[in-house]
């Protein structure tokens, strides 16, 4: 029988796999608590771990009606970013993939009228840089499989898609870690004042009420609040979190739903990015912090 062994929301932001001269000067003279706290995420939790899978929730791939899940036995080739190869640009990846686990998520959705899920393993399906900028950081020698978050679905929608995302996990033998990748509130600064903002300082989140909003659903998620959550999104949608936050809610989905307390644990500052809010949240989920 498989299980979720850890969870995290990470941020997956150009400026972590931009050259160091680059990250240096976009955020002297502070700097950003982001690209260290994904190598200590690797240090302390996933090589503890030891994950068969790791899956991608990837709050940069769109699809419209159904939900996407890789099913390649490997991926491999170079990225380059269409929105920003100034920063992303001929980036290698290179990993197996876990065709059985994909096939078995979207094996859930068979006869259902509420949710549909395609495993796809055409060579020429694009990948997105919520799941590469995360490689030199998280990647070791476990599979990847990265999940789309269906732009027409709403936030029931994206846990149940985590719910049976879950159940197909149990039902193979895996150890599988989740990673939402995306932010919290996404909008940026027009592009005449965008210069102005590209550092860390939460003085260059969009707007206060923005900063206040990703303020309460972090101390929430720390708290293990997740029911809250949940239950708030009506009104955090109003600041746009990055993907309609459902990063988030497919991988809260495969812990639990409302019902899980999973509490997080920072792996970051809670810092801007050109306006968006961003941070890392460790979650281990309760059937795990109960075994150990």
């Amino acid at each position: 029988m498989g299980e979720i062994v850890g969870a995290a929301l990470v941020s997956h932001i150009p400026p972590i796999v931009m050259e160091r001269e680059m990250v240096e000067a976009l955020y002297a003279p502070n700097g950003t608590t982001l690209i260290d706290g994904l190598h200590r995420m690797r240090r302390e939790q996933i090589d503890r771990l030891r994950p068969d899978t790791i899956v991608v929730l990837d709050s940069h791939w769109a699809s419209t009606v159904e939900f996407i899940v890789t099913a390649h036995d490997r991926q491999s080739g170079r990225y380059t970013s269409d929105e920003l190869p100034r920063g992303m640009s001929g980036m290698p990846y290179d990993f197996p993939g876990d065709p059985e686990l994909a096939k078995t998520f979207a094996a859930q959705t068979d006869g259902r009228d509420d949710m549909w899920v395609l495993a796809s393993a055409d060579p020429y399906l694009p990948i997105h840089y919520a799941t590469t900028n995360l490689l030199p950081f998280l990647q070791g020698d476990e599979r990847w499989v990265s999940v789309s978050l269906c732009q027409t679905a709403e936030p029931e929608d994206f846990l149940l898609a985590g719910k049976l995302l879950g159940d197909a996990i149990a039902s193979l033998d895996r150890r599988v870690v989740l990673l939402a990748s995306g932010g919290l509130s996404h909008r940026f600064w027009p592009l005449r004042q965008f210069a102005l903002h590209e550092t860390a300082g939460l003085e260059h989140i969009r707007t206060p009420e923005a900063r206040a909003a990703d303020e309460a659903v972090i101390a929430a998620l720390e708290a293990g609040d997740h029911r809250s959550v949940i239950e708030g999104m009506p009104a955090y949608r109003a600041h746009a979190p990055e993907g309609k936050f459902g990063h988030y809610l497919t991988m809260v989905g495969a812990l639990g739903g409302s019902a899980c307390t999973a509490p997080g644990v920072k792996y970051s500052a809670y810092e801007s990015a050109a306006g968006t809010g961003q941070v890392h949240l460790w979650f281990d989920p309760p059937w795990q912090r109960e075994r150990d």
